[in-house]
């Protein structure tokens, strides 16, 4: 039987287009079914996440990536708020800051990164580097870069070269014990535009909404094809990239939940074993307390 993880993953080499994925896909679950199933898929990731923070040899770092509206802070509160947030640490990436941009586009990233035992949330990433630059390139004027590495001086090679580096990094990352889970919320045009209204019309959820929504709307299939290229050149059976559906955010936060739990347990995590000699201390520190 084909896992989530199998269904919607993309690990480089095939080929890959979205709209081979139906953003309102909910295989045979059912809404109904959807609470008592996401609270066990979280009650054994709780199980796992503490024996990765005893054991201290991987970091867990999930990337949340998505057009507006896609559900990205439910996916994370409804996913992760079960966890021990002891071992948990959320990152959500607004603009860069002066001092941000006065670094290379991963520094910001780099400082954020989980120590070992520990997971990492990023609400966005360096892929805006490749998304929302390459569909407004005039923000890279921020960087200030030389202009022999500008993307007025290399053309497309500009954008191979982020590719590579971000590659690169999570080659490194990976190879020194970071597991990185790559979410993409793929949520359709039409349900974005009835997220937006519902936004406007009720006025609970005035404050999540900007007009500058609707003006991105116009670069939707930019987007999209910014989305697929990088996907396609960052994905590797390493760091391979999901394609979650996100019209119905029920099915979504199964999908990422059973992701998670599947990465964690393929880790085959253990609590560590202690030398002999710190065993016979803690049988003698035993023997003290009995006897008080």
């Amino acid at each position: 039987m084909t896992s989530i993880a199998e269904k919607f993953g993309i690990t480089g080499g095939e080929k890959f287009s979205l709209k081979d994925f139906d953003p309102a896909y909910v295989a045979d679950f059912k809404k109904e079914d959807a609470p008592a199933i996401l609270e066990d898929l979280i009650e054994k990731t709780a199980s796992l996440e503490t024996e990765l923070y005893a054991s201290r040899q991987y970091a867990l770092l999930i990337l949340f990536q998505a057009i507006d509206a896609a559900g990205k802070d439910s996916a994370i509160k409804h996913t992760l708020s079960g966890l021990n947030p002891q071992g948990c640490e959320v990152y959500s990436f607004k603009q860069p800051s002066l001092e941000e941009y006065g670094h290379d586009f991963l520094w910001r990233h780099s400082k954020a990164l989980p120590e070992r035992g520990r997971i990492g949330i990023h609400n966005r990433s360096y892929y805006e580097n490749v998304l929302v630059t390459k569909i407004h390139p005039k923000l890279l004027n921020n960087e200030n870069l030389p202009d022999k590495f500008s993307l007025k001086e290399l053309g497309n090679d500009f954008w191979k070269l982020r590719y590579q580096s971000i590659a690169a990094f999570e080659k490194h990352l990976h190879y020194n014990g970071t597991i990185i889970i790559k979410f993409f919320l793929h949520l359709s045009k039409e349900e974005q535009k009835k997220r937006f209204l519902d936004r406007i019309d009720d006025p609970s959820k005035n404050w999540k909404f900007s007009s500058s929504d609707v003006y991105e709307r116009q670069y939707w299939k930019d987007y999209m094809k910014a989305y697929e290229q990088a996907i396609s050149e960052t994905a590797t059976p390493e760091n391979p990239w999901y394609i979650i559906p996100a019209d119905k955010k029920w099915f979504t936060r199964i999908s990422i939940s059973s992701i998670i739990l599947e990465r964690l347990k393929a880790l085959k995590l253990e609590y560590p074993v202690l030398p002999k000699a710190e065993m016979e201390k803690l049988q003698v520190a035993k023997r003290e307390l009995e006897n008080e």
